[in-house]
């Protein structure tokens, strides 16, 4: 068995085990499960009661990582995320108490509910893996990652995430509504665990998701692939209705993605439709539209789709010789 061949098999197993609470979501999943190997973070970000959270704390259980959630709200403040000095009466001292972003996987629920000072708390963890507390910095567990969810459909009450922020993400996932068949699966399932809590078994642990992700450093990207990922952020700074177009983290963003979707394919080189398949997640919430295009209802998945239609695909890439 090839080191490819088992990060696919592993894979499989973990997507296997989240499929067993998570219903009809098997894409954003996937890609979820791609950008923690690829050493990113996700953003999900869709209408409440669609299953974010449960996907969430599921892979966290699947993947063996210490979890913790925040349940991000207005009155929060950045100690609150990173933690504080607090006094200790033994001592007579101030002692550093962790936050809940030490932990291995940290679920920041309806991130959009904090203001802009508590989001950027996470900001030096999510880019340094580390926080820095009056002056001292403090290393954060290895791996580290942190899947946000975001309710796009309030503006009451809720602080939209800068452009900074959203650039720390990785991709910016939605779900969606599930199919007929999907939906009623959620209600049986419901009834046969008869209780709320689903819980989902570890597959593999820390330890072995880091050596996943050191194998996936592996995967063979040939200059072609590199070059597209770069034409197809490039283009991104040109489209019309776009102020801004995305930074290079957003081709170095589809390169790195692109390689752990093909380990999760089994392969030791990526393809085009790697990069395709993933270019809307990866670089969509990096553009800020003008004023005409929301005037227009267009939105900056469709910009990146039209985008991706009109760079040209480079040869077929296959494995390295």
């Amino acid at each position: 068995m090839t080191q490819n061949t088992s990060i696919a098999d592993t894979g499989a197993q973990i997507l296997a085990a989240v499929r067993t609470v998570v219903v009809g979501m098997d894409d954003p999943v996937e890609i979820a499960l791609a950008t923690v190997l690829a050493g990113g973070h996700v953003l999900f970000e869709d209408v409440p009661g669609l299953g974010k959270t449960l996907a969430a704390r599921s892979l966290a259980s699947a993947l063996g990582l210490g979890f913790r959630r925040l349940q991000c709200t207005p009155d929060m403040l950045p100690g609150d995320v990173t933690g504080s000095y607090v006094y200790a009466p033994d001592s007579g001292e101030f002692v550093f108490r962790p936050g809940p972003i030490f932990t291995g996987l940290l679920l920041a629920d309806e991130i959009n509910r904090t203001t802009p000072k508590t989001q950027s708390a996470m900001l030096e963890a999510m880019a340094e893996g580390q926080v820095t507390v009056e002056g001292n910095s403090f290393p954060l567990p290895a791996p580290f990652h942190v899947i946000a969810t975001s309710n796009p459909i309030e503006y009451e009450g809720t602080y939209a995430l800068p452009e900074a922020q959203l650039d720390r993400f990785m991709v910016r996932l939605a779900v969606g509504y599930p199919e007929a068949d999907g939906e009623a699966q959620i209600l049986l399932n419901r009834m046969e665990r008869r209780q709320e809590a689903a819980h989902v078994a570890p597959v593999i642990d820390a330890q072995r998701l880091v050596e996943l992700q050191q194998a996936v450093e592996a995967i063979h990207v040939h200059p072609d692939i590199a070059r597209y990922c770069v034409e197809i952020t490039r283009e991104t700074r040109r489209a019309q209705n776009v102020a801004v177009g995305a930074s290079p983290r957003g081709s170095l963003g589809l390169l790195l993605l692109g390689r752990a979707l093909a380990a999760l394919d089994g392969r030791d080189f990526v393809r085009p439709d790697d990069i395709k398949r993933i270019a809307v997640p990866v670089l969509a919430h990096r553009l800020t539209l003008t004023p005409q295009a929301w005037a227009q209802g267009i939105s900056a998945d469709q910009i990146v789709a039209g985008v991706v239609g009109r760079v040209a695909v480079p040869p077929t890439v296959g494995a390295p010789a």
